[in-house]
């Protein structure tokens, strides 16, 4: 491959290169490691250039009037590509537009190799936020004075392709050749690239780095489990202010209500007598170092802190920011270990099998090549840490663990295992953290993965019942099932194999004939009981079974049924002879075999689950249960539902017990005239409720404002609504660059929404962004707030956990009260339940919730002291409903409130931001 890269970047009126034409072009020449010599040219396209291109690229149709036309240029960007190996960013679409551009001048196509380095990156930067462009360049401070423009571009790929070609010159030599054996399947010549870097290796081996190590054929980072230090001197914990201003040494500042809560959290950790406590802490004062502190006092390896948050990603800024910033103040430091459940970790022995018979496709590859670069990073094998995979992809469902019951000594990567790894930092670690999920599912595993201790800490906890009866939701779809079955029995698949493995043995086949019988047994028993059973039921539509629907069966029903959970029974004891006959003739078998063997024992547990799940549906039917079907079209074959409505009551968890303190930390636990309705829906009554005071002058720094116009949303048909909310999202956000987030209650809205105004504000340079549409919630905020003037459409998630600080967001509109749906089957049936247990569903549990939705709404405004900003309400309830006030009293009594139409609305938003 020639050794002189010439980097391109080309700007174009659109992607389609029958229609449309460059704009720009932009090329560097880099041999040896510098940059040689660089080309750039407008050029005129002989067309409008849209205002969406125009504020993308800062090229103005007025630029470009006297420009070049490409047919002028075109011989001399031939010539200075010529001899040259071609590299862009996404080379498909330069390569191939700029080769449609010369054909169409009457110029031949280019025929140079190609490098892409996206790709590059995918592999070689495997743990990268984002590969596109500017992402990267930003993450590895690459300078990129002009995005979207093509000399600039073309300059910042050559400094990221210098970046790669060293990341690859420090790889360990066994990294390198088996990336470079899988490297075929990317795009032009790239594969040709790798070779080249392998071989120039090889010609120069260098020693393995003493943090390597190589298992097996596949080069491991050494890991290390530092031992904890007991300090030898007594731990005093600092209660006063002054104290606290001492331990700081400046790297803190002291706040009140911060140093309220550090001492709140210490007193019932280390003091109290009650079990649990309910704090409310508002956002922005330093929540997670006001329990922390408490913390460094307390947790030991035998009592340790747990702590369960909402989500992964805040479990990792635990670990990665808060932790870090801790031990720099305290002489004790926190040992902290984020734990999660198993398929969040990769097996070894898994992945190497993935490498001895490699699935011939493209993504597939560039997964085994970025995880073979990661595996000389990681020392945890966190899956997550790979932020752009797919977990649904082929190969991850293929790699991720299934369990130290798993793991087999005789295994070359036993001792290297990050699961058993994991176990050995559990033990030397005072701060374990969870997410909520995991806490939840404690109660469905046969060994609780989490150990006893006297601290627990619930931060966001106002997530806890929401989670809790999210993760007791356990379904079957019976035609995935078949379809699992199904493939089981394909040639060369797990059926095959595992007979291949029992050929020596007549007893062991016979029995695997048999297990085969069992299993199209319980596909065949499951749709004759469908069948039999919702003969008259409605086809592909969510329905909910009363318990008087399952007591009035026919007597052929009832059989169906005793068979059915017969066959399961059966099933499930003639695997497990299997399974024991297996494990005696395990020492002769083969890496693959012992993958597929792994494949059987989760298959079985697999089975365990559908099995006891099964019984469940078909014969639990306590009031708090709701059974959920969803009928497919041929009427053998159906989506199964069990939901638990009491699974957020503590005492009745299997992990409540196993913990003698327990706080519960969030921004919105308090509901007014209904102070304990948390801690009833944790079914913990009792426990108290501390609310440290709030730090926001909201007075100064915010303001509500409602839609005075007389129209009845809730009277409204989806278009209708969705044409109201569009026309006044347009006046009211036309005028003005301030950026804004608008809250939706409703997926389809938003989506109806959004297609009514994104044309409108693109042709006016400014984005709309939208969930579902453009990448994850956490790239959506990373371009909104980068944009500075963008408009962002979110849902659910992004009523909270959203933190936009300062003048990144100043505007919030809500276009409805955040109610849930009571039409949504699911919510008819809580409904229905709590009325049942005397409950009134609407002031005890929906208006409740939707108050402090709106709480968590308006949180999103005002994070810090310098916040300042407008919460925008389109719902006239609000102020015509009695419940109106109280949801009123939900929000800050300080808070401003005021009626306007929409264009007065306009004005009051200039006046607001405006003043200091």
């Amino acid at each position: 491959m020639n050794t002189t890269y010439a980097i391109v970047d080309i700007e174009t009126t659109g992607t389609d290169p029958k229609t449309d034409r460059i704009i720009q072009f932009g090329c560097v020449l880099v041999k040896d490691d510098k940059i040689i010599d660089r080309f750039a040219v407008d050029i005129n396209p002989i067309k409008t250039i849209s205002k969406q291109i125009q504020h993308l690229t800062h090229i103005s149709n007025k630029r470009v009037k006297k420009a070049p036309y490409f047919e002028d240029v075109a011989a001399t960007i031939y010539n200075f590509l010529a001899d040259t190996t071609f590299v862009a960013h996404n080379i498909h679409f330069d390569y191939n537009f700029l080769n449609h551009e010369m054909v169409r001048c009457g110029m031949p196509e280019l025929q140079i190799p190609g490098i892409d380095t996206v790709e590059l990156a995918q592999i070689f930067l495997p743990t990268e936020v984002s590969f596109r462009l500017n992402d990267l360049a930003e993450s590895l401070g690459l300078q990129h004075d002009s995005p979207h423009q093509a000399d600039s571009d073309a300059e910042v790929t050559a400094y990221l392709l210098l970046h790669i070609k060293d990341t690859i010159e420090k790889l360990p030599l066994v990294t390198l050749e088996k990336i470079s054996q899988l490297s075929e399947m990317t795009s032009k010549e790239t594969d040709l690239f790798i070779k080249q870097m392998t071989l120039q290796a090889q010609t120069n081996p260098q020693p393995l780095d003493s943090s390597l190590q190589v298992i097996d054929g596949i080069a491991l980072r050494k890991k290390e489990v530092p031992l904890f230090e007991e300090p030898y001197y007594e731990r005093h914990y600092p209660k006063t202010k002054k104290e606290k201003v001492k331990l700081y040494q400046e790297q803190l500042t002291y706040r009140k209500e911060q140093g309220q809560l550090m001492n709140t959290v210490f007193r019932h950790f280390a003091e109290s007598e009650e079990k649990d406590l309910l704090i409310e802490a508002s956002t922005g004062m330093g929540k997670t170092i006001g329990y922390l502190l408490p913390a460094a006092f307390l947790a030991t390896p035998e009592n340790p802190l747990i702590i369960s948050t909402v989500s992964i990603l805040l479990q990792h800024q635990l670990i990665d920011q808060d932790i870090p910033l801790l031990n720099r103040l305290v002489d004790q430091p926190l040992y902290a270990t984020v734990v999660k459940s198993k398929s969040h970790y990769i097996d070894l022995q898994r992945f190497k099998a993935t490498l001895e018979s490699p699935v011939q496709q493209k993504q597939y590859a560039l997964y085994q090549m970025g995880i073979l670069v990661w595996l000389t990073q990681t020392t945890t094998g966190d899956l997550d840490e790979l932020n752009l995979i797919r977990l649904d992809h082929l190969l991850f469902q293929e790699i991720t663990h299934r369990g130290i019951n798993y793991l087999s000594e005789k295994q070359p990567f036993y001792q290297e295992d990050f699961l058993w790894h994991l176990q050995q930092r559990i033990a030397q670690s005072n701060i374990l953290i969870i997410n909520h999920a995991f806490l939840a599912q404690e109660t469905q595993r046969s060994q609780p993965l989490l150990p006893e201790s006297r601290y627990l800490l619930i931060d966001e906890a106002h997530h806890l019942p929401e989670t809790m009866e999210k993760v007791s939701q356990n379904y079957l779809d019976t035609s995935a099932f078949q379809r699992k079955v199904q493939q089981f029995h394909e040639d060369e698949q797990l059926f095959d194999q595992i007979e291949a493995m029992l050929k020596n043995d007549t007893e062991s086949l016979r029995l695997f004939s048999l297990y085969q019988e069992e299993l199209q047994a319980i596909i065949d028993g499951q749709e004759d009981l469908f069948f039999e059973w919702f003969t008259d039921w409605p086809l592909q539509e969510e329905v909910i079974l009363q318990v008087e629907q399952r007591q009035n069966l026919s007597l052929t029903v009832e059989k169906n049924i005793e068979r059915l959970l017969l066959y399961y029974q059966e099933l499930l004891s003639i695997q497990s002879q299997l399974n024991d006959y297996l494990n005696t003739i395990s020492d002769a078998w083969l890496d693959r075999q012992r993958v597929y063997f792994g494949e059987f024992l989760s298959f079985y547990e697999e089975m365990q689950t559908q099995a006891a799940f099964m019984k469940d549906w078909l014969t639990n039917w306590s009031s708090s249960y709701v059974h959920w079907l969803y009928l497919y079209g041929n009427r053998k074959t159906a989506r199964l539902q069990l939901i638990d409505f009491q699974a957020a009551v503590l005492p009745n968890t299997s992990w409540y017990e196993r913990y003698e303190k327990i706080v519960y930390l969030g921004g919105t636990l308090k509901v007014p005239k209904n102070k304990n309705y948390f801690a009833k829906k944790l079914g913990i009554p009792d426990a108290p409720l501390k609310v440290i005071p709030q730090t926001y002058n909201y007075e100064q720094q915010a303001k509500l404002l409602i839609t005075s116009d007389d129209v009845k949303i809730n009277e409204l048909g989806n278009k209708e609504y969705a044409d109201y909310i569009a026309k006044n999202l347009t006046i009211l956000l036309e005028d003005t660059t301030k950026p804004a987030l608008v809250l939706f209650t409703s997926h389809e809205i938003l989506q109806k929404v959004y297609k009514k105004m994104h044309q409108h504000f693109l042709s006016k340079g400014r984005e709309i962004l939208a969930q579902g549409m453009g990448g994850s919630k956490e790239k959506l905020l990373k371009r909104f707030i980068q944009s500075k003037e963008s408009i962002l459409f979110g849902a659910d998630s992004f009523w909270e956990g959203v933190d936009l600080p300062g003048d990144a967001l100043q505007l919030l509109i809500v276009t409805r009260l955040p109610f849930e749906n009571p039409n949504r089957p699911l919510i008819r049936a809580r409904n229905y339940y709590l009325n049942e247990q005397g409950v009134d569903s609407f002031s005890q549990e929906s208006l409740p919730k939707a108050a402090l939705k709106l709480r968590q709404g308006l949180g999103r405004l005002i994070r810090s002291e310098k916040d300042k900003g407008l919460m925008i309400l389109f719902d006239r309830r609000f102020v015509t409903k009695s419940y109106g006030k109280r949801l009123e009293k939900a929000l800050p009594k300080e808070l401003p409130v005021q009626e306007a139409t929409i264009y007065e609305m306009k004005q009051l938003i200039e006046e607001f931001l405006q003043n200091p």
